[in-house]
């Protein structure tokens, strides 16, 4: 999904973010007034606003936003300062993973901006021109929807930047306003969209299906007394009705994405067209470069000795790894969290390696594994170090715990105990003396077993206010600080109207 020698007249500019290149002369110099000529160019410009995403200061760094600043994974104690202040709850406004991270959104934004400035009402093909408008109006509240449970109110790039005095946008005046301008892309995109799977890109299921996603964050902050979401005019009551009607959609009215029954097949990285992925990263192992291709694998695999090792599938056959730099480590905390009978600790968190015959080479009882590592980004046709591992941003039974949480009724639970059933563990036989805050938190704690090392938990911690009580570095932060990262200072010297 690399798209090379398209620089889009965005070379020189950014986003908020970055002056450094300013002074370079730009090769390959495409503008408006020699490029979205034809069909290809416009297709063009789309991916290289989906490549965005898969920057090596977006996609890894993503992980360390969110999984470390929770209860799910700690640091390698050699890694870098930057990354332990996320486990710490140390982050300040001049950490490098956060500023890359913001970079990256807004990169992202305004790739998104120039195929919606570019494409509308230029005379394309009417369906090719709703259906690039659809998937760029979703690419800009997604990546907005980053920024905004990242930092909270951060700028709303809302066009193209082009000229250097663009790049001053103002905040939003309250959540209100984010989530409006959210909600409206959302809408637009929903509209324009078909059901069209798409590795690496997305359709009108994934609109919706991130359409639930905002409405239950705004739901259950504002609920749960999250700083700033008291401006949302909606009640939470409503919110979570709109965020159970698109979720709704995406399990009820359409017939290509599902529920998989087969918990490995899901992290199976030759099948990114499997049933759950409503949205899933394009890598792929025969790519030139650290983001054609991906290294996630290496993250979440501890040194194993630097040999290829054997994981041992739930048929008894094996699949070859490389072993990994040890960065994102399994708490104690969401290992204990899984019943001893839940296959999603029993056959996705690796406790035992083997050789190429099947002998046992080392254990996390014996230390030579150190700590129980998740195989959801395992590749076992690796090549060196590259691999084709892929984010997972929206999967299916994320959509159906979306779903268990905003109904909170006997219809979510169904949704609720199809997850636990795959999983062997107990369903619950109805809601009798649960109240739906009651039901509701089970559902968060489902969901923090379900998208372990997802890069999911830490949002919904935020807005359930839950931060402090499930992570032990976070006590005696203020609410504010528990609830939004500092906007990086770079950015805030660079924009007068961050303030």
């Amino acid at each position: 999904m690399k798209i090379k020698n398209i620089i889009l007249g965005l070379t020189f500019i950014v986003g908020f973010v970055s002056c450094e290149s300013l002074d370079v002369e730009p090769q390959g110099f495409y503008s408006d007034k020699n490029f979205y000529k034809t069909i290809e160019d416009a297709e063009a410009s789309m991916l290289y606003a989906y490549d965005g995403l898969t920057s090596v200061s977006y996609a890894p760094v993503t992980y360390y936003i969110t999984e470390l600043s929770s209860d799910n994974c700690i640091v390698k104690p050699d890694e870098g300062a930057d990354a332990q202040a996320f486990v710490n709850w140390e982050v300040n406004s001049q950490n490098a993973l956060l500023s890359q991270y913001y970079r990256s959104i807004y990169i992202a934004i305004n790739r998104a901006n120039a195929v919606i400035e570019n494409v509308e009402g230029k005379g394309f093909n009417p369906e090719d021109e709703k259906r690039l408008l659809g998937e760029a109006l979703f690419l800009r509240a997604f990546n907005h929807f980053n920024a905004v449970r990242a930092f909270g109110l951060a700028p709303l790039q809302k066009s193209l930047i082009d000229k250097l005095n663009e790049t001053t946008a103002f905040l939003p005046e309250n959540m209100e306003e984010a989530y409006a301008f959210l909600i409206e892309d959302l809408t637009r995109a929903i509209d324009y969209l078909q059901v069209n799977r798409v590795t690496g890109r997305v359709d009108k299921v994934a609109a919706q299906a991130l359409l639930a996603k905002v409405y239950l964050f705004a739901a259950s902050a504002k609920e749960s007394g999250v700083p700033k979401y008291d401006t949302i005019l909606e009640s939470a009551d409503g919110l979570y009705a709109k965020a159970a009607e698109y979720a709704g959609y995406v399990l009820n009215s359409q017939g290509e994405y599902s529920h998989d029954l087969d918990l490995q097949n899901i992290y199976n990285v030759n099948e990114p067209n499997g049933p759950e992925h409503i949205f899933i990263l394009s890598f792929d192992r025969s790519g030139t470069q650290e983001g054609d291709y991906s290294k996630l694998s290496k993250y979440f695999t501890p040194w194993l000795g630097g040999a290829t090792v054997y994981l041992k599938n739930v048929d008894d056959t094996f699949s070859p790894t490389h072993d990994g730099w040890s960065v994102f480590q399994t708490t104690d905390d969401l290992y204990t969290s899984y019943e001893s009978t839940d296959k999603r600790r029993n056959e996705l968190l690796v406790s035992e390696i083997f050789d190429e015959s099947g002998a046992t080479i080392g254990t996390t009882a014996d230390g030579f594994i150190p700590y129980a590592f998740t195989r959801k980004y395992i590749d076992p046709l690796f090549e060196g170090d590259k691999t084709s591992t892929r984010p997972y941003l929206i999967r299916y039974s994320d959509i159906q715990l979306v779903y268990a949480e905003a109904t909170a009724n006997n219809e979510g639970l169904i949704q609720y105990n199809q997850i636990r059933n795959r999983a062997g563990v107990s369903e619950l036989a109805d809601l009798g003396g649960l109240s739906k805050a009651d039901f509701r938190e089970l559902v968060i704690d489902e969901r923090q077993r379900e998208l372990a090392y997802e890069g999911d938990r830490l949002w919904d911690l935020r807005r359930k206010n839950i931060v402090q009580q499930e992570v032990i570095q976070a006590a005696g932060l203020s609410p504010e600080v528990v609830a939004f990262y500092p906007i990086p200072q770079r950015e805030i010297d660079l924009n007068p109207n961050i303030n």
